[in-house]
């Protein structure tokens, strides 16, 4: 069983809603879509040609052609910011002149640190979007290890800073800092516990351990990190597609200029298919469209990512990110109520660890919600039948989600059993599945980059779509602005003592006076340890120079 479809939709709502209506699940055909290479198989989400002629119609309503070209084509794309969301430009097979002057800067970067066997330790600083596309990409490709030791450091807890530099030698540690507006608290914040780290090992210039990616690099040079240091990109690539920006370059760093270049193959092969393919097969819009029947007309509040593959486990931040930043709205472009309920939560981990965690919910619970199954046809390890296992408990996983148990299967299965017949029943209602539950199953043929940008951009290309269906905006993120203007207030308050408080609620104003103490007068950490450095140590070569690393005239 289903939720109840939702008739209190708005009216140009109301053929979706009756198509659903007529339509059963799982679809009397399957319905597979190709893609890039990835094969979407949408047979266990409700379709028909009435519900592709009905969302269609929608989409003409707000506009889609017209939007998504405004997308593909860097015209503006964000209406309350009055910019473009261009980040398709980034992973074009020939970008435009400035971004291809900045892809070969990083490259000729990324070619000399090689060539000179420099920085064997990254140490990653960003937040958001300067984070979990790299965290993603590095694990996904360098699980099996590579010659740099990569650490990451995002949030403002000491402690995560503490951990990525612990154990490292200072002197071959590379810095990267990534801040599309370089002013993001957190990130300067660890970037300068980075640069005493540096100073306290006895480096004699910190900056040139420091590599700032941002939009804004000239505050980038008066924090003063070396101009040939400074790699930028731009105000119209939205924060959570900075993976395809210079913010690649710890990439590229981890596990190889090709491995960036295999991501930006496989998304733009996705956005030329966004951009060509007629609706009924275009698969990141028939996958908004079933999202937004699973949201609108369904009824589910949140969606889960399964990915079953360990490499992917970063993938649910990643899009967690993308789909609730962009589309957790409840105005339309216009700043009118958005009338309809807008992006659900989404959340998971990688399967089969789900199973056993939180897969019973999906089952059984009065709720649930669709799943996103997503699996590699080869593996690139050797033992089959891991493999073939990992595989079979994702395609069992989708199937019982979708047709369930009777309790009459359950009471058979119990008789089946050797169960005494009333047991047997007794145990039925508590065996059985209501099914009916929609997913979607993605198959990469492999693990590649190029797969995996594929699979990034599949999903923009969906959250994008779904925004043109609400008529929302999915590139601002207002809602978030306002609490980092009530924490400069409270940082404050906690960090003098004696400062005003501030026009605060009660509790906020109790615990502002209770943690002041606390906050101000914390012992002095421990010294991070670093690695043992020998006397007999050649000195580690500096990094480049900005002459070295800019491209010949």
């Amino acid at each position: 069983m289903h939720p109840t479809p939702n008739n209190a939709l708005p009216g140009r709502w109301q053929p979706l809603a009756h198509a659903v209506a007529q339509a059963c699940l799982p679809q009397p055909t399957s319905k597979i879509l190709q893609a890039a290479g990835l094969h979407i198989d949408l047979s266990a989400q409700y379709g028909s040609p009435d519900i592709t002629a009905a969302a269609q119609a929608l989409l003409d309503e707000h506009n889609f052609n017209a939007r998504r070209n405004a997308l593909l084509n860097g015209d503006t794309a964000n209406p309350t910011e009055l910019r473009a969301a261009w980040h398709t430009a980034l992973r074009a097979a020939a970008p435009n002149r400035d971004v291809a002057h900045e892809r070969q800067r990083m490259m000729d970067f990324v070619h000399l640190a090689d060539a000179e066997r420099q920085w064997r330790n990254v140490i990653h600083i960003g937040i958001g979007g300067s984070d979990w596309g790299v965290r993603l990409a590095v694990a996904a490709f360098g699980y099996a290890g590579t010659w740099r030791t990569v650490r990451f450091a995002a949030n403002i807890d000491g402690h995560a800073m503490a951990g990525a530099m612990a154990g490292l030698d200072p002197r071959d540690t590379l810095i990267v800092v990534a801040s599309k507006s370089f002013t993001t608290t957190e990130t300067l914040e660890n970037a300068q516990r980075a640069i005493e780290w540096l100073a306290g090992a006895g480096v004699a210039d910190p900056y040139r351990h420091i590599v700032a990616i941002t939009a804004c690099p000239d505050k980038a040079l008066a924090w003063g990190a070396h101009p040939g240091h400074i790699f930028k990109f731009w105000e119209w690539v939205g924060g959570r597609f900075s993976i395809w920006s210079s913010v690649g370059l710890t990439i590229a760093l981890a596990v190889g200029i090709d491995t960036l270049a295999g991501l930006h193959a496989g998304a733009a092969a996705l956005d030329n298919h966004f951009a060509t393919a007629p609706v009924p097969e275009n698969a990141p819009v028939q996958m908004a469209i079933a999202a937004a029947i699973n949201r609108n007309i369904l009824g589910y509040g949140s969606h889960n990512i399964a990915p079953y593959d360990h490499r992917l486990g970063h993938l649910v931040p990643y899009l967690q990110q993308l789909e609730m930043e962009s589309l957790g709205k409840s105005v339309d472009i216009n700043g009118n109520p958005a009338g309809l309920a807008t992006g659900a939560a989404v959340w998971g981990m990688p399967g089969t660890d789900a199973q056993h965690t939180f897969f019973q919910w999906l089952h059984q619970s009065s709720d649930g919600c669709p799943v996103d199954f997503i699996v590699c046809q080869h593996a690139d390890h050797t033992w089959a039948q891991h493999h073939t296992r990992l595989v079979a408990n994702c395609l069992a996983q989708r199937e019982a989600l979708l047709n369930g148990k009777t309790p009459h299967n359950a009471h058979q299965d119990g008789l089946a059993e050797g169960l005494p017949p009333q047991r047997a029943q007794q145990l039925a209602p508590h065996r059985s599945h209501a099914g009916g539950r929609p997913s979607n199953l993605i198959v990469l043929r492999e693990l590649s980059p190029y797969s995996l940008g594929a699979l990034l951009a599949l999903y923009e290309h969906k959250t994008f779509t779904l925004g043109v269906l609400w008529n929302i905006n999915p590139f601002d993120q207002w809602g978030v602005e306002h609490g980092k203007t009530l924490a400069a207030g409270i940082f404050r308050s906690l960090s003098q003592p004696g400062a005003p408080t501030g026009n605060h609620d009660a509790s906020t104003l109790y615990w502002l006076k209770a943690l002041q103490h606390t906050t101000t007068t914390t012992p002095q950490p421990a010294p991070v340890p670093t690695a043992p450095v020998s006397k007999t140590t050649e000195p580690v070569p500096e990094t480049p120079t900005p002459e070295a690393t800019e491209p010949a005239a």
